[in-house]
């Protein structure tokens, strides 16, 4: 193990992290203490005795995954020197064979390393030779199990073997150049062919290992990026999750087409199909539909945008707007404490660009205390033309109202003129009842109240609302 735990420091210095000789035998020395049962305790015994600044640590962890991900496993049928294959095998003797001994090991002086590495047999070396190549791909873009092939061979290329077989194809010129017999000559060729193949192998079982376990990772992060809350969201995780949302609004729409599609057809017009078939008797071999009118209903969407739901905000703004050509129209409203109309930052820009100009306080006062009752009056006494039989209104905030009043009769006002009221709220219902929150006494004025937290919950709430 010692012997690992330097050639590791080495990848460690190559790489512009600094570990010193006496931080190996620490290393070491800590390993004999914490064990090699795990792989975290094991990462963490090195860390902990081999790095002194915490900038080197997720350099470090890229370089551990590599250097223990199992390249020396990959590589089956190296460990023997071709020179001492052929010589165990007697298929030569005598001069024949020392001829030949004699001439790989000269020849072998002025190779590359990696085919040094195939003669001797020197599975360690090309390992690191592998290792070393793996370092310089960026297997970020390996989405897709059939990509393997494809950095398999630049995995491969990367640690020599292109050029290892040019060189090991001309050591047979050498050979016969040197009066070797030609079987012999014949008879290298061949094993140094199958120890090619079976470093390209090699190369291909570790994409597909990597392939797997980045499969695995991306999995575990989604699961986990989907619960996480919005609000304790990383601004990488931001834009992730703002990219997830866009795919679920993509996916939601293509269903909606589908079922509209599924649905065009109206009722059976019995005179139509009556008159259509009087030339079969009567017989209603061709059935006649009323054409059903698509019924695409009105949004209006109230958005709070202070500080405490901006985030939740931006995905849910993009979120519908995404979804903007299912309806027969959308208008959009943010609020604090004044309420401004921000519709026409959706017609000329993308949906991103939109929600960034929704909420930098292009309309109204984002920086004002939110006084949910004061926004909701100013609404009904402004536009509460907005609202008709056919309209959904999506209220977004945490109903949290600074002790204002609640004006809850406005509310109420536009839930009797809308087709429904729908509230969602980023905060759990065991937070409603604290602080300044009126969500229980809003839950009571509106037709639907829906917890959004995470993404998670945004699948869950579109599923019901939009597609249910």
């Amino acid at each position: 193990m010692e012997a690992r735990i330097v050639e590791l420091a080495e990848l460690l210095r190559q790489n512009g992290i600094r570990v010193s000789p006496a931080e190996v035998g620490d290393a070491a020395e800590a390993l004999t203490v914490a064990g090699l049962d795990d792989r975290e305790t094991v990462r963490g015994a090195l860390k902990a005795t081999m790095l002194k600044r915490a900038a080197d640590h997720d350099t470090f962890d890229q370089l551990f995954d590599l250097y223990f991900s199992g390249l020396q496993g990959v590589l089956e049928g190296l460990e023997t020197s071709i020179l001492r294959r052929i010589e165990e095998e007697g298929v030569l003797e005598g001069d024949e064979l020392e001829m030949l001994l004699y001439t790989l090991r000269d020849l072998a002086q002025r190779m590359s390393p990696m085919a040094q590495a195939l003669l001797h047999g020197d599975a360690a070396e090309v390992a690191r030779l592998l290792r070393g190549s793996a370092l310089q791909l960026d297997f970020q873009g390996m989405t897709n199990p059939l990509q393997a092939g494809f950095y398999a061979r630049r995995l491969a290329t990367g640690a020599g073997v292109a050029q290892a077989r040019t060189e090991l194809d001309e050591l047979a010129e050498k050979l016969n150049e040197r009066g070797v017999d030609p079987a012999s000559v014949e008879l290298v060729g061949r094993r140094l062919s199958e120890r090619l193949r079976e470093v390209e192998a090699a190369a291909r079982r570790y994409v597909e290992q990597e392939a797997r376990a980045r499969g695995s990772r991306r999995k575990q992060e989604g699961d986990s990026l989907s619960r996480k809350a919005f609000t304790e969201l990383s601004r990488e995780e931001l834009e992730q999750s703002k990219a997830a949302v866009r795919r679920l609004a993509e996916k939601l729409k293509s269903r909606l087409v589908r079922r509209q599609r599924e649905r065009k057809r109206g009722a059976l017009n019995p005179q139509r199909t009556l008159r259509k078939n009087m030339a079969f008797g009567g017989l209603p071999a061709r059935l006649v539909f009323r054409r059903r009118k698509p019924q695409r209903p009105d949004v209006v969407v109230l958005c709070d945008v202070s500080d405490s739901v901006r985030d939740v905000s931006r995905m849910m703004l993009l979120f519908v707007h995404t979804l903007q050509s299912l309806f027969s129209r959308v208008r959009t409203f943010a609020f604090v404490s004044d309420v401004g109309e921000i519709t026409s930052y959706f017609k000329d820009v993308d949906a991103s660009r939109a929600v960034d100009l929704a909420v930098a306080g292009q309309a109204i006062n984002v920086y004002a205390n939110s006084n949910y009752g004061r926004a909701f009056a100013l609404f009904v006494g402004s536009h509460l033309g907005a609202v008709t039989g056919r309209t959904t209104v999506l209220v977004i905030g945490d109903g949290r109202n600074n002790y204002n009043q609640s004006n809850v009769w406005a509310l109420q006002e536009l839930k009797r003129r809308a087709r429904r009221v729908v509230w969602i709220c980023p905060e759990d219902r065991s937070s409603w009842a604290l602080g300044d929150s009126e969500m229980q006494l809003f839950e009571k004025a509106v037709d639907q109240v829906v917890v959004v937290r995470n993404m998670a919950d945004l699948e869950a709430m579109a599923q019901k609302i939009v597609v249910g």
